[in-house]
């Protein structure tokens, strides 16, 4: 795909917005419903089942919601820079609760923040491409102001998401973007205000995704 056709700022921000409440209803929903139960329920095994489905599920929402603020928010004032470390330990906690496994190769170093949320992003579409669980790999290389990230995942039926092949790179006039959509599309946004190619690929039965200094 050629060059993105960029949508408004307001638009950005709504899917966005939208994006992160889909990732968070589901644990603070469960969170309420355990909550109802302990009300009602004076069955002392519903009780001890609906605290655990409470601490599990706000767990859950405050690792989402982690995540999130350094993948998706400020994260800083502007030109702030993250410990690599702390990235991969919200990564780790993300993962966690996911239906995959991470292992994390990469230096102990400070990065500037576009490129860690690069990364987290990244981390994202690595998930999101097998649906039915399965291992990641993260590698960092390079310098910390210009790294190499490759990502692999490994699981049945890994593939190339639909909406990461269709808006990784961009977006046509046609494309239409919604909240499943959004995540791959600011994936690529970001990827260029860092000055990196991205790209997807498959490797046999393998989901390949790699960011590198442009030129």
């Amino acid at each position: 795909m050629g060059q993105a056709n960029e949508i408004e700022a307001l638009d950005l921000a709504a899917l966005l917005c939208s994006r992160v409440c889909h990732d968070v209803i589901s644990p603070v929903g469960a969170i309420t419903n355990g909550l109802e139960v302990l009300e009602d329920e004076d069955d002392a095994e519903m009780q001890r089942y609906a605290m655990e489905l409470i601490q599990k599920s706000a767990t859950q929402a405050s690792s989402k919601l982690q995540f999130a603020r350094l993948a998706f928010g400020a994260a800083g004032s502007a030109g702030a820079s993250l410990d690599l470390n702390d990235a991969r330990d919200v990564a780790m906690g993300f993962v966690a609760h996911e239906k995959a496994e991470m292992a994390w190769e990469g230096p102990a170093a400070v990065m500037p923040k576009d490129l860690v949320k690069l990364l987290l992003n990244m981390i994202l579409i690595a998930v999101a491409a097998i649906p039915r669980g399965g291992n990641i790999s993260v590698d960092v290389a390079g310098e910390p102001d210009r790294p190499t990230f490759t990502l692999i995942s490994k699981g049945i039926n890994a593939r190339i998401p639909t909406e990461t092949e269709r808006f990784l790179n961009g977006r046509s006039e046609e494309d239409v973007l919604d909240a499943r959509a959004i995540q791959p599309y600011f994936t690529g946004l970001v990827a260029r205000e860092c000055n990196m190619d991205i790209s997807a690929s498959m490797d046999g039965d393998d989901f390949h995704l790699r960011a590198q200094p442009t030129g």
